[in-house]
Formats: structure tokens, C-alpha cells, sequence
């Protein structure tokens, strides 16, 4: 089972998954391009990697060449958790160790971490 990880808790995960790793926790976006220029996460302790998730069976080979490897901390995220909760699981069976669903999306991210951040 994928762990749940609401926003509001999401700078303890991050805070914790990056204490000794060779690099920071990433938050995988799998939305669609025009989603990402409607409203995105900001990059802070952590890095923003945007792959739609059509594409993650394609481009998986670019997750697993960071320094971690398949132990990388990815939090995933989508508009409301649905898509990302998906790629979690297929990121789980495909040996990743370290994942968590963002819960709520980017829709509870505007509402529980950043308001600045539009809702569509």
C-alpha cells in the first residue's frame, strides 16, 4: 500500500527524506503540461520533476539514474491525488522504495500549504 502524506505534512517528509540522502526528496508532477501552467509547486528543499503520466512507463530511466537510484524519496502529486497515487503504485512495482502519494493533489496543496498557488 502507497503511504498517504497530506500537504500540511509534507515539509516533515521532506525534512526527513532528505536527512543523509545524496540528494534532495523529489515531488514528481505527472500532470499535463497545461496544468503546470496553471498552477505549480514551488521548489523548496526539494526538486520539482514534471513527467505527464502517459510518459512515466517511457521515461522511468531518468528516475531511477539519480544518485539514490530507486531509493530516491518522490513524493507524487496530481491535481486532486487520483493519477499520482497510480504512478506511485507503478513506481512501487517497478522497485522504487521510497514513495509516498501527495494526498489531495495540488487542489489541497493551494488549501493547506500555499494559497498563492491557483486552483483550477
Amino acid at each position: 500500500m502507497i503511504p498517504q502524506l497530506s500537504p500540511a505534512d509534507f515539509a516533515n517528509w521532506r525534512n526527513n527524506a532528505g536527512e543523509g540522502a545524496p540528494a534532495l526528496p523529489v515531488v514528481l508532477d505527472v500532470r499535463e503540461p497545461w496544468e503546470l501552467q496553471t498552477a505549480s509547486v514551488k521548489e523548496d528543499g526539494f526538486r520539482l520533476v514534471h513527467i505527464p503520466m502517459r510518459e512515466i512507463p517511457t521515461r522511468l530511466a531518468e528516475l531511477q539514474q539519480t544518485e539514490a537510484g530507486t531509493g530516491q524519496p518522490i513524493a507524487c502529486l496530481c491535481h486532486h491525488g487520483m493519477r499520482s497515487l497510480q504512478v506511485a503504485n507503478f513506481l512501487m512495482q517497478s522497485g522504487f522504495t521510497e514513495v509516498v502519494n501527495l494526498q489531495g493533489g495540488i487542489d489541497a496543496w493551494s488549501q493547506q500549504v500555499d494559497p498563492s498557488v491557483p486552483t483550477y
